[in-house]
């Protein structure tokens, strides 16, 4: 397994439509995201990345939304995902829509989005499958220097091993979009059937905070309990 780290810096694209069929793809994420927005609470929604920013959320029921990217215009925030302006603990859903696998360090990227996180915050990611007709492009000479074969592929497992050891709960996690080429993916029927063929791996997460110290109030009121012992009798001389 490669590790997570990269030294290799990959230029991460600032639409959707850079990309080879992106508009399919930023249509197959925002259907998947439908059903959420409505589960979603708080005050602070942070979308980090360019693709994450064009992303529909007007669904959800949190008001105010901020966009955080490197470098660019139209947004409210610049600022690298390694190193985010906001307090701790200050924000309630954080979208990484694609925003790892242009990372240079992924872990890095989600231990900045753990600081910044509410308790049972939300922390919605989607990344290529390498398991997928777009994952075997990247093994293609002539394709995995160029877009969309050039981004980082992560397996579900990696993805899922990164987050239980943060402590985050995986409430949904889903491929779909089986045909990259496809406006529809292949249609409800191969995404139905053939799900971890999707080259669209979908990962919502909730934050977990346990509490590290002990509560002396439940320990006070406990009294130790001593029971006589059975067939015990006394022997006098």
């Amino acid at each position: 397994m490669k590790p997570a780290q990269s030294y290799l810096k990959t230029h991460a694209p600032t639409s959707w439509s850079e990309l080879p069929w992106g508009e399919y793809y930023r249509a197959a994420i925002e259907e998947a995201m439908q059903p959420w927005w409505s589960k979603f609470f708080g005050f602070h929604l942070l979308k980090i990345g360019h693709l994450s920013t064009e992303i529909a959320s007007d669904q959800c029921s949190i008001s105010h939304q901020v966009s955080a990217v490197e470098q660019g215009y139209n947004t409210q925030v610049l600022a690298s995902p390694y190193q985010l302006p906001f307090a701790e603990k200050s924000v309630d859903v954080c979208l990484l829509l694609h925003t790892l696998a242009y990372g240079t360090d992924p872990h890095r990227i989600l231990r900045e989005v753990d600081r910044i996180l509410t308790d049972d915050g939300w922390l919605v990611t989607t990344h290529f499958n390498p398991l997928s007709l777009l994952g075997v492009g990247k093994l293609l000479p002539l394709l995995r220097h160029r877009e969309p074969y050039v981004s980082r592929m992560f397996t579900r497992i990696r993805i899922l091993d990164w987050l239980h050891l943060l402590n985050y709960q995986v409430m949904h996690q889903s491929h779909f979009h089986v045909l990259p080429w496809h406006k529809r993916g292949g249609g409800s029927a191969m995404n139905t059937h053939l799900t971890a063929l999707g080259c669209i791996s979908l990962t919502i997460a909730r934050k977990r905070t346990l509490p590290l110290t002990l509560m002396p109030i439940k320990f006070a009121t406990r009294k130790p309990c001593f029971s006589r012992a059975v067939g015990v009798t006394k022997n006098y001389s």
